[in-house]
């Protein structure tokens, strides 16, 4: 089988599923769900990540500044991925489908909303927010990958992207935090050089103490 035949397959199932997707795009659960998985969307994920990493910081917790450091600089990547496939490749979403009966594939096209099915950020993101978080807390990877699998889901029945799109924002999710892992190592040293230059100032170590003796312990 030849890979443009494997192409044509690939493409024949999405637009199957799009079809049968759109049947319950306007369900109530449906759009709830689907805005409920916009907190995957790129300004929402560099925030937490942001945030994360100043909590951290500022607390003096070395793990919660290394997840907040991890989560942000593999969304960061996931999505500079994505934008740069974005950019090439031209997909128009199965909304335009359903609503106009039109499907348009190409490359080095349009970049508008419409045409940038392929692939999926908000996927991407997910999923390399909840194998950064993972990696520092082991303990919540079913929670975080739930969520991820979520989030993906949800873009199919309303009618965000293709199955395929989904598939290949999972990969970039994926490849994007192994990325950060693998880096981690020479950027870890300049997170402890900071939280050791910030627990030297006198007023923010004063802060954690009273943080710290108002906090019941287990």
């Amino acid at each position: 089988m030849s890979v443009q035949s494997i192409i044509e397959t690939v493409e024949d199932a999405d637009i199957a599923v799009a079809h049968e997707a759109a049947e319950i795009r306007h369900h109530p659960v449906t759009q709830a769900l689907g805005h409920l998985s916009e907190v995957a969307d790129q300004p929402p994920m560099l925030a937490l990540g942001a945030v994360t990493l100043a909590g951290g910081l500022l607390s003096g917790d070395r793990r919660v500044a290394e997840a907040g450091a991890r989560l942000l600089a593999s969304v960061a990547l996931a999505t500079a991925i994505k934008t740069a496939i974005k950019r090439t490749v031209v997909r128009t979403r199965p909304h335009v489908l359903a609503d106009e009966g039109r499907y348009e594939t190409g490359l080095m096209g349009s970049t508008d909303g419409p045409f940038s099915s392929f692939p999926s950020g908000h996927t991407a993101d997910a999923v390399s927010a909840a194998r950064a978080m993972a990696r520092v807390y082991p303990g919540a990877a079913m929670p975080c990958y739930g969520a991820a699998a979520s989030i993906a889901a949800i873009q199919i029945p309303r009618c965000a992207h293709y199955p395929s799109d989904i598939a290949a924002g999972a990969l970039i999710g994926v490849a994007a935090e192994a990325a950060v892992d693998r880096l981690w190592p020479q950027v870890a040293p300049a997170l402890d050089v900071t939280l050791h230059a910030l627990d030297r100032i006198e007023p923010l170590r004063d802060v954690r103490r009273r943080v710290a003796e108002a906090v019941p312990r287990p």
